[in-house]
């Protein structure tokens, strides 16, 4: 069994999780993943199929990572594409759209991803469970990477 997922302080880690109507049941089903694991959902919604635009819920997502009402973000829509560019739009947020293990574990290594941007219609469930696991796993590098970040964060002055 994997450690329960915690932040910094040792609290369960708290995830903001949210998605358009094209994404709603992968974030159900991560969101049941990510309990398994010990963390705190804040479920910002949609949770139908019901048409709703994504920009909201991935400004929602990242605004409350950058708030720190959440730890760490979950984004999904039909190709993680559009709420990632949503997600972005906050300042303090690194949204990464990843496809798989490989990007997720480096979005968090190289690029300090704080926002997780999935999907639901280009991934399937495993491959999404592992991205998701991939990412969490994984821990900022810092190094050579750190000055790329702090360029990053500056961009949103």
């Amino acid at each position: 069994m994997t450690d329960p997922l915690t932040n910094r302080s040792g609290a369960p880690l708290r995830v903001a999780m949210g998605a358009d109507h094209g994404g709603y049941l992968m974030k159900d089903d991560l969101a049941e993943h990510l309990r398994s694991r010990g963390a705190e959902v804040l479920d910002l919604g949609t949770n139908s199929g019901d048409r709703v635009d994504y920009p909201e819920f991935g400004a929602a997502v990242g605004r409350a990572v950058a708030a720190g009402e959440a730890d760490l973000g979950v984004c999904i829509c039909g190709s993680g594409i559009g709420i990632s560019i949503a997600a972005n739009k906050v300042a303090g947020v690194r949204a990464a759209v990843v496809h798989d293990e490989t990007s997720a574990r480096l979005s968090r290594q190289h690029n300090d991803a704080n926002v997780l941007c999935l999907g639901e219609r280009l991934l399937g469930p495993a491959v999404a469970v592992a991205a998701l696991d991939a990412w969490l796993d994984a821990e900022f590098e810092g190094g050579r990477h750190e000055a790329r970040v702090a360029q990053l964060d500056a961009l949103g002055d």
